[in-house]
């Protein structure tokens, strides 16, 4: 697909499908795309998102900052490449029997995993529908899970809605939890037992009492396992869609 069939898209999006490379004048770059957006995400993994700039990748490459702009437009531009990257490949293709709700189960982990590879991803913006590559094999996969479904394509899309916003939710919160921690300087058990020791000083059992019995069952007096919060709430998630679907 070239030529006249990509002329109305963007060209970093062409450019990631391989389909249109971007014209530049002179000698061919030595620098690429896939090269670029590998260097920001290193530092996004090592450094934080906030460290990301065209100046740094530049820097990571050993190349003046200019030169990135032969392949990449502006900063978002390079933001929306890192985050494909990050996800990563696609989970396989269900397999023969499979059923829907083991494939989303096995796609929703898969997503889950990406997010805590590169947990900066889930800060930037969701920015279009998707279009990157691996968001469209993403998208391939979780839509083949559901192909002997009863549900209409509308619904389908509803699922995978759902289903990634709940991983995107919860690796969020999980980061700003370990956040808070790291900042605290406590150990994540002295994190976890300060709150319900500061709840019980602030307030009245009389006019708290569904949560003065919440502090008194010792909730917080051991931690739950890493993925324990993840797993129940997926399988709520597919219970609810498993109520959809007759028989």
């Amino acid at each position: 697909m070239t030529g006249a069939g990509t002329a109305d898209l963007p060209e970093s999006i062409a450019a990631a499908w391989g389909v249109r490379e971007r014209s530049h004048k002179g000698p061919k770059p030595a620098l690429s795309l896939p090269r670029i957006v590998a260097a920001a995400v290193r530092i996004a993994d090592a450094e934080g998102l906030d460290a990301v700039s065209m100046g740094r990748v530049a820097a990571e490459l050993g190349a003046a900052p200019m030169s990135l702009y032969r392949h990449v437009s502006a900063k978002e531009e390079l933001l929306t490449l890192m985050v494909d990257a990050a996800w990563g490949d696609a989970p396989d293709p269900p397999g023969p029997g499979e059923g829907w709700r083991s494939g989303l189960s096995r796609w929703a982990w898969a997503m889950r995993a990406s997010t805590q590879r590169h947990p900066w991803a889930v800060r930037i913006p969701v920015s279009s529908l998707p279009i990157m590559p691996r968001e469209v094999a993403w998208f391939e996969h979780a839509l083949a899970c559901m192909r002997d479904t009863t549900l209409t394509e509308a619904r389908k899309a509803s699922v995978i809605l759902l289903l990634a916003g709940y991983v995107r939710n919860l690796a969020t919160t999980e980061a700003d939890i370990a956040a808070a921690m790291s900042a605290s300087g406590l150990t994540p058990s002295e994190w976890m037992a300060a709150y319900p020791r500061m709840l019980a000083k602030l307030t009245d059992p009389q006019r708290f009492p569904a949560l003065a019995a919440f502090i008194a069952a010792g909730v917080f007096d051991a931690a739950d396992e890493p993925d324990d919060e993840f797993a129940f709430g997926l399988d709520r998630i597919l219970d609810g869609i498993e109520s959809l679907e007759p028989g």
